[in-house]
């Protein structure tokens, strides 16, 4: 499972009972009891060239007892984010969507952006809109056993403009790829391939679905799907009917700065007599998370580690404001107005 906001985490809960085909009593039993993780990453950057490390799934219930010290069994479930930050998990950028490839039996996140992400080592020079392109991790289960508390990761894409030094396309030619910002969600077809949808272009273009294979010869050839209107993010994908269909949501088309029903930036899925604005460039823009009161103003800022960085980096962590900034980008007409696959 994962937080989506910047600077929170990535959780695990292992159910006390077991799945049953067909048993629908039973089946909505499996969140009423189990065992709680958030994730800590470790890795030594990417000097090497490699975007990968271990992992471990800290404990925050177990066995129907609290492992935090200080709380309560009836608190960590009500009060997470402060339980796990008692226990040192890795700060992530906005991991909101988690699953699980059914294919290869492996674990990917899509973690959106951050603009509060201070540069490190690793990102200095790099503009505010280089960083807003966050990455897809990978996590491999120790032993291929999903109940176990130890993992492996890697990071299989890192968006971005393909000719900036720090992306990365699971060691595919990043001269015949797609640019990519912002992943939002991610899902996978009968095959395996990973297929992505984002939020809050920042570089520039529409929103969109792409599709990236994770094996063979074509293994991180990603490869624009579909655009997406003006200022709307692209949500699921669904892919269904043995990969002959592919389901995409779509938004709040129009949602900008300025916009009202007088000054109209998007008529989708309308057609009327004035036109969409014809894509462009644009400021910085993607969904920050929604407001929060109550406990989370009492979260005073603290500093902590960034996935990009492994182990060492030091970023600030502002716990009292998760303002929401508007989604923005430039233009399609329609899902039909950008080509169908685009390559470099």
């Amino acid at each position: 499972m994962g937080d989506d906001e910047r600077f929170d985490y990535m959780y695990k809960f292992i159910s006390k009972g077991t799945y049953v085909e067909g048993d629908l009593a039973n089946n909505l039993t499996l969140l009423e009891e189990g065992d709680l993780y958030v994730a800590k990453f470790s890795g030594d950057g990417s000097a090497d060239g490699l975007h990968d490390g271990t992992g471990e799934w800290l404990p925050l219930v177990v066995d129907g007892q609290s492992t935090v010290e200080g709380m309560t069994l009836e608190e960590v479930p009500v009060f997470t984010r402060l339980a796990a930050d008692k226990v040192g998990p890795t700060k992530m950028d906005r991991p909101e969507d988690v699953e699980v490839n059914l294919v290869n039996g492996r674990v990917y996140a899509a973690l959106t952006n951050n603009s509060r992400a201070h540069p490190g080592p690793a990102r200095r020079g790099q503009s505010p809109r280089q960083q807003q392109a966050r990455p897809v991790p990978e996590i491999t289960p120790s032993s291929g056993d999903h109940t176990v508390t130890g993992f492996d990761w890697k990071l299989v894409l890192v968006c971005g403009d393909p000719d900036d030094p720090e992306t990365y396309f699971n060691g595919y030619d990043k001269s015949r790829v797609s640019p990519i910002s912002c992943p939002d969600n991610v899902s996978f077809d009968k095959t395996g391939n990973l297929w992505i949808a984002t939020d809050g272009n920042a570089l520039g273009h529409c929103d969109g679905m792409y599709l990236m294979p994770l094996e063979g010869e074509h293994k991180g050839h990603l490869q624009q799907f579909l655009s997406v209107p003006a200022f709307s993010e692209c949500c699921g994908p669904l892919v269904e009917w043995d990969d002959r269909v592919v389901f995409a949501a779509i938004q709040h088309p129009g949602e900008e700065t300025g916009a009202s029903t007088t000054n109209v930036l998007s008529r989708f899925p309308y057609r009327g007599q004035h036109a969409a604005p014809a894509c462009g460039h644009h400021g910085l823009a993607g969904g920050e998370g929604r407001s929060r009161q109550g406990v989370e103003q009492g979260r005073e800022q603290e500093h902590g580690q960034g996935f990009e960085q492994g182990q060492g980096q030091e970023h600030g962590h502002d716990r009292s404001l998760s303002d929401r900034q508007q989604p923005g980008g430039p233009s399609a007409t329609s899902l039909a107005g950008g080509p169908p696959l685009v390559t470099r």
